[in-house]
């Protein structure tokens, strides 16, 4: 007879982001009339850049021609794209970083939830709370992480660091000692960073109790502060402890197009096994690369128009960040983040959870957030809003929550 994964049925619910669409959905078949304005996933609103799309335009005339066609992907991304990221990304930045140790795939939420496969089922976790959720689910999903206890909103066995108002939302070094550790700099949920000497610590915190940090930056791009690192390579002793995850979505609105790498060194080892070698043997068992077009696409980011284009971009939305922000702020409300990323971490009215708020957002202002809850248990009493929307969206969602009774209470 055959068996499941019961580790499935442990997950709580579904997907936090499946469960806010089948609530807004039946919200809206409710309210046909009703404009809803989404500021709650991430995801851009603005158009892929000219630059981009001319290189996918000519990519796909060559996929065209029988002289210019191209069928598979090399395993770890055809070489003109990493070699690329390998300058623009690392050597501008003085970090020792070679073309082949970067893997191209279809996505950093793919390779951050993949990357656990290549550990032992008995490593322990730790992750920030709260956290992006699918740092968790995939390791729950490989029986990791004990058992769910539903009143707390914890697993058993995961090391949860708080990041709270109290503490500025910077994780603190953990009283267990976890094998892996995943960072999300700058964070989601809560749109904070690490400056280079509190990574520093967590670097250093690594290599002396063999751990591996799972860093991802999908965010980079919007870091605006010097003080704060791009890449956590920029930190001596990064490369023999730390894994590094990129995504195209967030800096060229890639999250339709789909494109991004995974950063393994080689100098990284555990147990006297290269993890490099590991995540190579799964990439290329279970991954036929992303398209030669999408490949072609993500090198463009990289061209001086590209660079200019997305510079815009970046700042477009960054001024929705700001409008959310002192809107709020001007409302009354205790509100962080908007600085180094593209996300307000907003403390929900007292009295209310996070998803009571959700619920009262969307019915009294036709707004859709994220509950902090849905991020971990150190959430409860917060909520995400994305500054992806357009700037006419994020204006009239503002004034719309500016006005909501429960707000005022």
């Amino acid at each position: 007879m055959v068996k499941i994964n019961k580790n499935y049925l442990k997950l709580p619910g579904s997907y936090l982001f499946s469960t806010i669409a089948k609530k807004v959905n039946a919200f809206t078949e409710a309210n046909p009339d009703k404009k809803i304005i989404r500021l709650g996933i991430g995801d851009v609103t603005q158009p892929i850049a000219p630059a981009i799309i001319k290189a996918l335009h000519e990519a796909v005339d060559e996929m065209g021609q029988k002289e210019t066609f191209h069928g598979y992907a090399p395993d770890l991304g055809y070489g003109f794209l990493r070699e690329t990221i390998a300058k623009e990304d690392y050597t501008a930045r003085g970090c020792e970083i070679s073309p082949d140790e970067i893997f191209v795939s279809d996505g950093a939420k793919s390779d951050c939830g993949n990357i656990q496969e290549i550990f032992d089922e008995s490593c322990r976790i730790a992750v920030c709370d709260p956290v992006y959720p699918v740092y968790v689910d995939s390791n729950a999903m490989a029986g990791r992480t004990g058992e769910y206890e539903e009143e707390a909103g914890k697993w058993s066995n995961v090391i949860y660091m708080p990041c709270t108002a109290e503490n500025h939302f910077v994780p603190e070094l953990p009283k267990e000692t976890p094998d892996l550790i995943y960072l999300c700099v700058p964070g989601n949920p809560t749109g904070t960073t690490l400056t280079r000497d509190q990574l520093k610590v967590w670097v250093d915190y690594a290599n002396e109790n063999g751990a591996v940090i799972l860093y991802d930056a999908a965010y980079e791009a919007y870091i605006a502060q010097d003080d704060v690192p791009h890449s956590i390579y920029e930190i001596e002793g990064a490369k023999t402890c730390a894994i590094e995850f990129r995504s195209f979505s967030k800096n060229a609105g890639f999250t339709g197009v789909r494109l991004g790498f995974t950063v393994i060194p080689k100098a990284l080892e555990r147990g006297g096994v290269s993890l490099h070698s590991l995540w190579a043997r799964r990439h290329g068992t279970k991954f036929n690369g992303a398209p030669y077009i999408v490949q072609k696409a993500g090198a463009a980011v990289y061209s001086a128009e590209g660079k200019a284009q997305l510079k815009e971009q970046v700042a477009y939305y960054m001024r929705n960040a700001k409008v959310i922000f002192s809107g709020l702020k001007e409302a009354g409300c205790e509100v962080y983040g908007g600085v180094n990323a593209p996300y307000i971490w907003l403390k929900v009215p007292e009295g209310m959870t996070s998803w009571e708020f959700f619920d009262r957002l969307l019915e009294e202002a036709g707004v859709v957030g994220t509950p902090g809850s849905g991020f971990g248990p150190s959430g409860e009493g917060y909520f995400r809003l994305t500054a992806f929307g357009t700037y006419e969206n994020t204006i009239e969602a503002i004034d719309r929550m500016k006005k909501m009774p429960s707000l005022k209470k």
